[in-house]
């Protein structure tokens, strides 16, 4: 005997035909949805094992869970789904990427490191992924029960049916604004004349380079491609400075072509550091090299200019050691020398500073954990973050703050993913570069170059850093070398007085180690 469902043509019916055997065994429905979700989880694990780090993975991540969702959801015809769903694709999730290492996805610590790497870590992540999937499920449940629901049952809606569609409305829209927001493109304003036009032969771009099968974001300004080029290697390790570079030393910008690099694991480059086990100090070397042929042919170079900050000055050094005859001059301003003693110096003064303040807490703490170097990245927290209370100076008059480059994230160089995700790359990258340095002293190591050297420190340097430097400063041999102090400056003077900054390369390093 026929039956409506044998007849009714509509595509409700033949959907309700399909899902009937798994609606009428909820255990079939149960597993059906378990690998739904499962899938979703290792799709997840495998495909963005840090989480999104591009803007496509990061809709890719909303548009992926609201359907599974919305399957799941579905099948089950459960709001329950709505708990259950999640709770599947995260534990799949963890444990699909275990064998990845860092901060931001290792085991959760209640330092203050620890929290933010899981806030820009899995907190971004479960913020993309969660609330879509549980607006997903919610959808899916409610249209299977509608298309279950016969005739007899249809009924007003009560006040609990309004106030949870509300929400869901609400969500879907909160949703599709962070899609909008996520979605924004980086870009850099084109360089222009006093009548608003772009300057003509002027470069303003934002693009990729490739070396070691990785493609490296760069930011190419200035206002004249005739000028010389320089490269500059952020410091840290893990550190991006496009945003410094935008926002304090757009003037030397009129001297240069500036390439601001962000080198591998850093920035809009924090995508392309798996397999971490393949980042190795040679290999930023290398990076650093083969970017720098790659703007000589660009522009039709034979040299170029290398400056360093911090702990991209190790790079540099190394890179003109390398390569001599692929630079005019070295430019270091935070010079790196010996990590190592840096760190204990560090260690051993900030001991000093907490048993002089009384402060018996941090005392026990860094007696645990002893003198560097450490094995645990967090361990560098408790040892190196005093920084500023143990080297105090005044920062009001510098055009850059006590913040360091955690005060440029706001800039339109850098997509809304990438500006989440900047401290959590300086972590990661750092607790795979900085073991590899602590062997590394230039006292020992690179006691010549055959180029010019210049070096820009801060008058209120730590110590640290400044003691090293200044025993290697003395035995350094190289056709010129020159050091000068910026004062009301501490570790970051290119950034902390830029104005004096450009002046000593325009006046100085220009004049003195001309392009031709």
């Amino acid at each position: 005997m026929a039956t409506d469902l044998d007849t009714d043509p509509t595509p409700s019916t033949r959907v309700l035909t399909m899902m009937e055997p798994v609606w009428a065994d909820r255990r079939i429905g149960a597993a059906v949805a378990l690998a739904v979700t499962a899938g979703c989880g290792l799709l997840l694990g495998w495909w963005t094992p840090r989480g999104p780090l591009t803007t496509a993975e990061a809709l890719g991540t909303m548009l992926l869970c609201l359907m599974v969702g919305a399957a799941a959801g579905f099948i089950l015809r459960s709001r329950w789904t709505m708990l259950a769903a999640p709770v599947v694709v995260v534990v799949v999730f963890e444990l699909t990427r275990i064998g990845t290492d860092g901060p931001t996805v290792d085991e959760i610590s209640t330092s203050p490191y620890g929290i933010l790497a899981f806030v820009v870590g899995r907190g971004f992540h479960a913020l993309l992924a969660l609330p879509p999937m549980i607006l997903g499920a919610a959808i899916g449940a409610g249209a299977a029960r509608r298309l279950t629901r016969s005739p007899d049952q249809t009924r007003r809606a009560g006040a609990g049916v309004v106030v949870r569609r509300a929400v869901a409305a609400l969500t879907a829209v909160a949703l599709i604004a962070l899609a909008v927001v996520i979605a924004r493109p980086a870009g850099t304003d084109p360089i222009q004349a006093a009548d608003g036009e772009p300057v003509a032969g002027s470069i303003a771009e934002l693009t990729t380079v490739e070396t070691g099968g990785k493609d490296l974001g760069i930011m190419l300004r200035g206002v004249d491609v005739e000028k010389p080029v320089l490269l500059f290697l952020a410091g840290g390790p893990g550190g991006s400075e496009l945003g410094a570079m935008r926002n304090h030393l757009q003037e030397l910008e009129d001297h240069f072509v500036v390439a601001t690099l962000d080198q591998r694991g850093t920035g809009t480059s924090y995508p392309e550091l798996d397999p971490a086990s393949t980042l190795t100090l040679e290999s930023s070397v290398d990076d650093a090299i083969t970017v720098t042929n790659v703007l000589r042919e660009r522009f039709g170079e034979d040299r170029i200019y290398l400056m360093g900050q911090s702990g991209g000055t190790i790079y540099g050094i190394l890179a003109v050691a390398q390569e001599p005859e692929l630079y005019h001059a070295f430019i270091g301003t935070g010079q790196m020398v010996s990590p190592l003693e840096t760190d204990t110096i560090f260690y051993e003064d900030t001991l000093d500073w907490a048993e002089q303040n009384g402060d018996t807490e941090l005392v026990e703490e860094l007696e645990r954990i002893g003198p560097p170097p450490y094995a645990d990245m967090l361990d560098y927290e408790t040892a190196l973050s005093y920084e500023h209370q143990v080297y105090p100076y005044d920062h009001t008059g510098n055009a850059e703050g006590e913040g360091g480059f955690s005060e440029n994230f706001i800039v339109p160089e850098y997509t809304l993913t990438d500006q989440i995700h900047l401290l959590g790359a300086f972590m990661d990258t750092f607790s795979v570069i900085y073991p590899q340095l602590q062997d590394t002293d230039f006292r020992t190591d690179v006691t010549s170059l055959d180029v010019p050297v210049y070096f820009v420190q801060g008058a209120h340097e730590a110590r640290g850093r400044a003691e090293p430097f200044a025993e290697w400063f003395e035995l350094l041999e190289a056709p010129v070398k020159e050091t000068t102090e910026l004062a009301t400056s501490g570790h970051r003077p290119l950034f902390e007085q830029p104005d004096e900054f450009v002046a000593y390369l325009r006046d100085t390093v220009l004049v003195r180690t001309p392009p031709s």
